[in-house]
């Protein structure tokens, strides 16, 4: 077990592929949390076609998604990562030029299929890079990119849509995706295409099975958290705390930061189940605290536990689903988990949408954080005795 813990898992490599995901991430995210604002305040369109905004770029994601893990076994990841990386760079400079909500939603569909290819691949690659033994740890690092994306991309976007202009905004966003162009340029990773002699396509090339239970789990997870991700700016907005707004993603990278390493060993170490039930209630919690905010504080510490809880049970879930798989199959794996995930934000974003426009958002996260009970017995009935063979390889693996 020793000689296993000292196989490194921060290689030139890693770190580069890691790079990436956290501007791609850093992007979509940034423009995540401002669109429906601008949708909102400079289109003068309804909340709801706030969320079509959100919907319609996860929707091409959720199309695609299922032939990413294909398309990187036939052309190359390292290839099918530059090809898409560039191309979504492309679309984020096009927000400069475009004021129309139709061609705003054509722009978001159109990006929304290279987001789905680029991280995918970054996925997969991670999943390649790191020591079969230490994936829980490993994995946990990697997702910890996307992450601090959700605080950093959030905290630039609020901070310059209330100092400058949108267009700003567009313009340092579009340099910052460059920014993962030049670290995939720069990668040393292997292409490794897959020769296959089958000529049709078949449900196995779209959709790893084994992957799929725990992707179902991390979609209800999405719907929750797309009340997050949609609308906590223009709650914030609503109850004058957009200042504040800005520092709950800081205060969920931090509390995220500080419990990463000891939750991915003891992933490893112990199995998923300790520490995934309590992310979810730690998650539910931040729900429930944010339903009744009126404070900044109470803000920022209902940020401190959805940090805690969702950044936790992200990387969980998305390490179980790579390992349910064939270690071949890591794409199609990450695959599986990220379209059952987009589909999550993208219905929670539009379905959420439509609940907070009737009842208002103190309601909307009240009762989004009751469906996290949902999701804690989905995960018990589900997929608990399913995973207890992965968790038995592990630790006959570790011992």
């Amino acid at each position: 077990m020793t000689e296993e813990r000292k196989q490194p898992i921060w290689t030139k490599s890693f770190i580069s592929i890691s790079l990436s995901n956290f501007f791609i991430f850093m992007a979509f995210y940034g423009l995540l949390t401002s669109l429906p604002i601008y949708v909102v305040d400079e289109l003068h369109r309804s909340e709801v076609d706030a969320g079509l905004i959100v919907t319609i770029f996860l929707l091409s994601a959720i199309i695609v998604r299922p032939f990413s893990g294909k398309l990187l076994d036939d052309f190359g990841k390292k290839r099918m990562l530059m090809i898409s990386l560039i191309l979504f760079t492309l679309c984020s400079f096009l927000y400069l030029w475009i004021d129309q909500y139709a061609l705003l939603l054509a722009l978001r569909f159109f990006q929304g299929i290279w987001f789905s290819i680029a991280t995918t691949a970054t996925g997969s690659i991670a999943a390649d890079l790191v020591p079969i033994k230490r994936r829980g740890e490993g994995l946990g690092y990697f997702v910890m990119s996307t992450n601090l994306a959700v605080v950093f991309g959030p905290m630039i976007a609020l901070t310059l849509i209330q100092t400058t202009s949108f267009i700003v905004l567009f313009l340092v966003l579009a340099i910052l995706i460059t920014a993962g162009v030049l670290f995939t340029a720069s990668s040393k990773i292997d292409e490794n295409p897959v020769k296959t002699a089958k000529k049709r396509l078949q449900v196995s090339d779209l959709i790893d099975q084994k992957a799929f239970p725990i992707a179902f789990v991390g979609s209800l997870v999405a719907i929750a958290y797309s009340s997050v991700l949609s609308y906590l700016s223009i709650y914030a907005q609503e109850l004058d705390l957009l200042d504040a707004a800005s520092f709950f993603f800081v205060v969920f990278a931090v509390v995220m930061l500080v419990a990463r390493p000891f939750s991915g060993r003891l992933f490893d170490l112990k199995g998923p189940h300790i520490i995934i039930y309590p992310a979810l209630v730690l998650f539910m919690v931040g729900l429930l605290l944010l339903s009744i905010t009126e404070t900044s504080f109470m803000l920022l510490l209902s940020g401190a536990f959805i940090g805690l809880g969702y950044g936790t049970v992200v990387p969980s879930l998305q390490t179980l689903a790579v390992q349910a798989a064939d270690r071949s199959r890591s794409g199609h794996a990450t695959a599986t988990f990220f379209t059952l995930f987009d589909t999550g934000i993208a219905a929670g974003s539009y379905i959420l949408g439509m609940i907070a426009t009737q009842l208002g958002y103190g309601h909307l996260y009240f009762y989004t954080a009751i469906f996290m009970l949902v999701v804690i017995v989905v995960y018990k009935l589900v997929l608990h005795r399913k995973k207890e063979a992965p968790a038995l390889r592990m630790k006959q693996t570790n011992g």
